[in-house]
């Protein structure tokens, strides 16, 4: 067992205290490799009892709007979406190439899943790939991030642009709105997935053809389009807004880290930059364990169904980082890091700020 600094929960990341902080990130990293071997049995039964439920629910949820009871599908909706989570988060795990033991398998299994979840998978796979190698570098946001601003350089923008961060920041516009208007939209486009037009539209394009035809096919089955977008605009609603949230308070709570590139370090911005969320069991299970993300930033090879695992044999990562339920909310004012007091702020917070 690593001693562990005398410092807080959130360990503290002033300079005098950085060094060490990198030192048991790294010791921490070698930990968390004992845990990145795929189980093939453990993998096979996460897709049975995440992808059968799931068929299920949305066989009634057709079934009933297309006999016109639409209000006893829509209830159905929330725990499909929950499934629909959990079955993104497998999909996520496969670009990781951490599901199963072979590249092969993981490919095909999230290709596969990339029709329900709405996600391309190849070009999601890539600008994720660069989330996790660029998270808490303030010289490289803007690939697989929330947009977030310095305290500086928001009063450094003219009047109209604070107006358009303050919007975009607004959790209603950001989450509510933002986050299906992205898997239902933006996620059609080749430019809407964080890539270059060239590197994504052929990926994007081919999820586009298979979802119009999957989509055109059952409603020929039923014989109507109705009854299958009040199955599919629903249940990728509320598995948007999970997931949104989820992204969302994973980096921007209030202890999390970004420096500027001369002292990033990749440890130790997995580690203090990204939160440990502390959920009910049976709301950990409908997320794949992905509120345990200081994990699997500092290995991402680890596969969601071990990432309990690893968090339980090193006292640390039970520690840091951590947020509750209740704690999570605070997150929702948060929108600006604040470079002197190194966290992140509120726009309420600003008065206490002089404008450059």
């Amino acid at each position: 067992m690593t001693d562990t600094p005398k410092t807080s929960p959130t360990l503290g990341w002033d300079a005098a205290s950085r060094s060490e902080i990198t030192q048991l990130a790294r010791d921490i990293a070698r930990h968390c490799a004992a845990f990145r071997e795929p189980i093939p049995r453990l993998a096979l039964r996460q897709v049975a009892d995440t992808l059968l439920p799931y068929l299920i629910l949305c066989a009634l949820m057709l079934g009933a709007a297309a006999s016109g009871y639409e209000w006893f599908a829509l209830p159905l909706a929330i725990p499909a979406g929950g499934l629909l989570v959990r079955l993104f988060i497998i999909q996520h795990d496969c670009g990781h190439g951490s599901f199963l033991p072979s590249r092969r398998g993981n490919d095909g299994l999230g290709r596969v899943l990339s029709l329900l979840t709405v996600t391309p998978y190849d070009s999601w796979k890539r600008a994720h790939a660069l989330h996790h190698a660029t998270t808490g570098d303030l010289s490289r946001r803007g690939t697989g991030d929330v947009h977030t601003l310095t305290v500086r350089e928001y009063l450094a923008l003219p009047r109209s642009a604070r107006i358009r961060y303050r919007l975009y920041r607004n959790p209603f516009i950001l989450i509510v709105i933002g986050s299906p208007l992205n898997f239902l939209l933006l996620q059609r486009l080749p430019t809407g997935v964080g890539l270059p037009w060239r590197t994504a539209w052929r990926d994007v394009i081919a999820l586009d053809a298979a979802l119009l035809a999957a989509l055109a096919l059952l409603a020929l089955a039923i014989g109507s389009v109705g009854p299958v977008l009040w199955v599919f605009l629903p249940v990728i609603s509320v598995a948007a807004w999970i997931g949104g949230w989820l992204f969302y308070v994973q980096h921007q709570y209030e202890e999390t880290v970004w420096e500027e590139a001369e002292a990033w370090d990749f440890h130790r911005a997995a580690l203090g930059g990204s939160s440990y969320y502390a959920l009910p069991r049976v709301l950990q299970w409908f997320t794949g364990n992905v509120g345990l993300h200081h994990v699997h930033h500092l290995n991402s090879r680890i596969p969601n169904y071990r990432l309990q695992e690893c968090l339980d044999g090193h006292e640390v990562l039970g520690r840091v980082g951590r947020l509750t339920l209740r704690d999570s909310l605070n997150c929702l004012r948060l929108a600006l890091w604040d470079e002197k007091a190194r966290k992140m702020i509120g726009f309420a917070d600003l008065r206490h700020h002089q404008p450059a």
